[in-house]
């Protein structure tokens, strides 16, 4: 309790690292996320995120903060975080193995693929993380080619696909390739077209692939899945 807002009214504080409710013992490896919840009501250990998303920590404390306040035991608490899987394309993964994880994520403003990009990092340290990126919007890329070069840049392997137009007409000279020729040179990069993706895919072996943006790349995850699968028991 931090203090009384009124009579009979207490407040709690939490985060990640600090506060009435917050983490300790962290153990993030090869795709899941592992910690520990410090609480004045009691402590509970080992609980596994089932989005194992690093910002789902800080989520996932303020959750389970509010059920134990409102009664939930410790076990209940480790289920419920288990079996969250999250939200349709928001950090989606379709496979997850030590052979391959394919996951589709519907973020597209530099920000988000940033964000993106290093919670991969964070979790497949030791793998290779290619990304493929549709472009969503004229407009977007023209205003934001820099920034989204940058944030790719975060990533191991970038394919780039054409621009999804969603609502617009073509502006002349925006096309994907001023992202392109703007990636950091330690990245490896291609361009293919959207309708090539399952060519490219079958033709490829991926250790972490996930496909990025708010188009209609995710119309191919079926696909992609099975392509991936039928590598595994070759």
């Amino acid at each position: 309790m931090k203090q009384n807002v009124q009579a009979g009214v207490k407040v709690y504080e939490y985060s990640r690292e600090a506060g009435d409710f917050h983490a300790e013992n962290i153990r993030i490896e090869n795709g899941t996320i592992v910690f520990d919840m410090v609480s004045p009501i009691e402590n509970v250990t080992n609980i596994e995120l089932g989005q194992p998303v690093p910002i789902n920590i800080e989520n996932g404390i303020a959750a389970m903060a509010l059920a134990q306040l409102s009664g939930c035991t410790a076990e209940e608490l480790r289920r419920g975080m288990k079996t969250y899987e999250g939200v349709d394309r928001r950090f989606d993964f379709k496979i997850k193995n030590d052979q391959h994880v394919l996951l589709s994520d519907y973020a597209h403003h530099p920000k988000e693929i940033l964000q993106s990009a290093k919670s991969l990092k964070e979790i497949y340290s030791n793998r290779k993380i290619t990304v493929i990126f549709q472009p969503h919007l004229y407009s977007r890329t023209r205003d934001f080619y820099m920034d989204f070069a940058e944030a790719l840049s975060h990533f191991d392997e970038v394919i780039l696909t054409e621009i999804y137009p969603a609502r617009e007409e073509p502006i002349p000279g925006v096309t994907s390739e001023l992202i392109y020729n703007n990636l950091d040179n330690k990245v490896e990069r291609q361009m293919i077209k959207k309708d090539d993706v399952l060519e490219f895919a079958n033709d490829r072996d991926f250790d972490v692939l996930v496909v990025l943006g708010a188009g209609n790349l995710d119309n191919y995850m079926r696909q992609l899945s099975e392509i991936i699968k039928e590598k595994e028991q070759n």
